[in-house]
């Protein structure tokens, strides 16, 4: 057929098709596929697919299109890279995409990095973190050796393990390499605790003694604080070795002491002044930091009126019931932050999610030793409870004191 006489063809052809009804118009066109061969009806597969199957993310706004990618789940979101190579650059370029999935895993997020690319290697690396505490491979263990009778005193700060003894010896471990890289014969230690430059040491024999176990000192208060048995809280100068104050208004047998800057204003100190926290059996007191005689208790906080429910040592509060999946009863708290807390028991040590309350990993741990004489057991690296960041998920985790006088570690694995 002549050009010219088809396109008058096709023209009539056009408009006898658009008077027709829906039902009409379809009968035509079957009628017209069952007459076409191959090449038509592989023309009429390529038009088809171009019309119905539209790329909506090619086509949609960009700003569109990463809220759509919200809506996804992670695995969801790394099968749409693989679609093709626009999909992969529109999802990778969507920062608050990644971002979100990195905080629903519990990882801290820095708003200033805003290369989304960073960001979704960290929620790969996030996701195998999450995986190895899941299947309990997230941590390893080792033993620090070198004591000859109980370890009752643990303390942990920068990477060095403080140990106090009844073979009255106190000493520091590297715990990265295991190696004790300072050591002292002093009395039998009830507890310890060093800084750069200091070493101190409490015994049951009724004396505290400080060790300068680095060079140079410079200490902001000049100031220790202890907590006795005979329910008192005394004061000492560091540099002149004496007793300033003695603290008196407990009725149970002094647990912890502790020395933070306050975040409040009252009419005894300001905001960034120090102030003293001391606990017993069944009270805090607060009390201002001062050298006046007879120096009066800001505030007495009571667990409980009549006196039912104790204080433990390592007690954290701040207003959250905690409920873990398994028996509370045989649960200790070692510590929590904003995001996950960390658990023990018996036999094992759990990390638990705080925002679902999901137990997301845990680890088997030995027989240790139990003790109500001093700290047998402690956290180590406690930061990465505000979030992991991918760099915080390092060093120790737990120590524990065990019947044979070794130290049981328990370190983050390396991220592979």
């Amino acid at each position: 057929m002549e050009k010219a006489a088809f396109e008058g063809w096709l023209e009539s052809v056009s408009t006898t098709f658009l008077a027709l009804s829906d039902q009409q118009r379809n009968q035509s066109l079957d009628h017209l596929i069952s007459l076409s061969g191959a090449a038509q009806l592989r023309h009429l597969s390529n038009r088809l697919e171009a019309l119905l199957k539209r790329d909506f993310l090619r086509l949609l706004p960009l700003e569109l299109a990463f809220y759509l990618l919200r809506w996804l789940d992670p695995q969801t979101l790394l099968t749409c890279c693989l679609v093709c190579k626009q999909w992969n650059k529109v999802i990778n370029a969507c920062t608050e995409v990644w971002q979100s999935v990195c905080r629903d895993l519990g990882w801290r997020i820095d708003e200033s990095i805003q290369d989304a690319t960073h960001w979704k290697g960290v929620y790969l690396k996030a996701k195998l973190r999450m995986k190895q505490l899941r299947e309990e491979d997230a941590f390893e263990t080792s033993s620090l050796i070198g004591h000859s009778a109980r370890v009752y005193a643990l303390y942990y700060r920068d990477g060095l393990l403080c140990t106090g003894s009844d073979d009255l010896s106190a000493k520091l471990w590297d715990v990265r390499t295991g190696q004790c890289v300072y050591g002292i014969q002093t009395h039998t230690c009830a507890t310890v605790k060093f800084d750069e430059q200091k070493l101190v040491t409490g015994s049951f024999d009724n004396t505290i003694a400080c060790w300068e176990w680095s060079t140079d000192y410079n200490d902001e208060l000049d100031t220790l604080v202890s907590g006795s048995a005979d329910f008192t809280v005394k004061v000492w100068s560091l540099s002149s070795g004496t007793c300033v104050n003695t603290l008196t208004g407990h009725t149970e047998w002094v647990t912890k002491v502790h020395l933070q800057k306050s975040q409040v204003e009252s009419m005894m100190h300001s905001p960034g002044d120090y102030i003293l926290l001391s606990v017993d059996k069944y009270e805090i007191k607060v009390w201002p930091i001062g050298r006046e005689i007879n120096c009066k208790c800001l505030k007495t906080l009571s667990v409980s009126e009549d006196r039912s429910v104790c204080l433990q040592p390592r007690l954290q509060f701040d207003g959250r019931v905690i409920k873990p999946q398994q028996d509370p009863s045989s649960l200790s708290l070692l510590s929590f932050g904003e995001v996950f807390a960390l658990l023990f028991d018996n036999h094992h040590l759990y990390v638990m999610d705080l925002r679902t309350e999901v137990t997301v990993g845990r680890w088997p741990l030995p027989a240790y030793r139990k003790s109500k004489r001093g700290s047998s057991f402690l956290p180590g690296v406690t930061a990465w409870l505000n979030g992991l960041d991918g760099k915080n998920d390092a060093g120790l985790v737990f120590a524990t004191s065990m019947p044979d006088h070794s130290i049981h570690l328990v370190l983050w694995r390396e991220n592979g």
